[in-house]
């Protein structure tokens, strides 16, 4: 916490400076209260975060053209706050404007498509809409493996969605596969020990563990505890 109090007296020294030296609506100043935003949500601060990123988008409004690209991000990290407080319809609005943004902005297939469809999957299954979250999830999955490398870890995230989806759903086997693909390329990306591995090894224990596969289940889930002893502080 300590790390995230000297960055965020670093960024409202750069405002106090940008007030002083600049006009009251120049973009920097969208810049300065995102940054200011992004710390205040790493520090669990969301009201504050919101205020920030909201306080952003208005200067962005002012300054840059309608459909800007900045606009997308903004109203991404907006629905990002929106989605951790549980206001799930106003998140997915914000994330649904973002995408609309990045249509008119971006090239087709951008990896920033990705993010979108997949923040919209992640608010979607948070409401427990998960044919919906399945489809959204699906269609960043597909962007990812045409922008990124094969074993990227952005693609084991996608998969790790999907395999939780399938979960919710009740389709084991296809939530095992999906979790066990994500598995193969956390091995490959990511280093020994990384606590992904025991989120992968969670999950699949919980998928065995319905399916009736208790040894399986009890295997994945010690295999979770061990890198969990290792890779978390006690």
């Amino acid at each position: 916490m300590g790390e995230y109090s000297k960055a965020l007296s670093s960024y409202e020294r750069s405002l106090e400076i940008r007030k002083i030296a600049l006009p009251s609506n120049h973009p920097d100043f969208a810049q300065s209260y995102n940054s200011i935003g992004s710390v205040y949500d790493k520090m669990g601060e969301y009201s504050k975060a919101l205020s920030s990123y909201e306080r952003s988008l208005e200067i962005l409004k002012i300054a840059l053209p309608p459909n800007h690209p900045d606009f997308a991000q903004s109203y991404n990290n907006i629905g990002l706050v929106y989605n951790k407080i549980g206001e799930y319809s106003k998140a997915l609005s914000s994330y649904e404007q973002s995408l609309e943004i990045r249509k008119i902005a971006l090239p087709p297939n951008h990896p920033n498509f990705a993010q979108s469809y997949n923040n919209i999957g992640w608010v979607y299954n948070n409401m427990s809409e998960y044919s919906k979250a399945l489809s959204s999830y699906e269609r960043s999955l597909e962007i990812w493996k045409i922008a990124l490398p094969p074993n990227h870890p952005d693609l084991a995230t996608s998969y790790y969605n999907i395999g939780g989806v399938y979960s919710h759903m009740g389709e084991y086997s296809k939530a095992l596969s999906s979790y066990e693909r994500s598995l193969e390329i956390r091995k490959i990306a990511l280093p020994p020990n990384h606590p992904d591995f025991a989120h992968s090894y969670n999950n699949i224990g919980l998928v065995y563990n319905n399916m009736g596969e208790y040894s399986k289940a009890l295997s994945s889930y010690e295999r979770s505890l061990e890198i969990r002893k290792i890779a978390l502080p006690s």
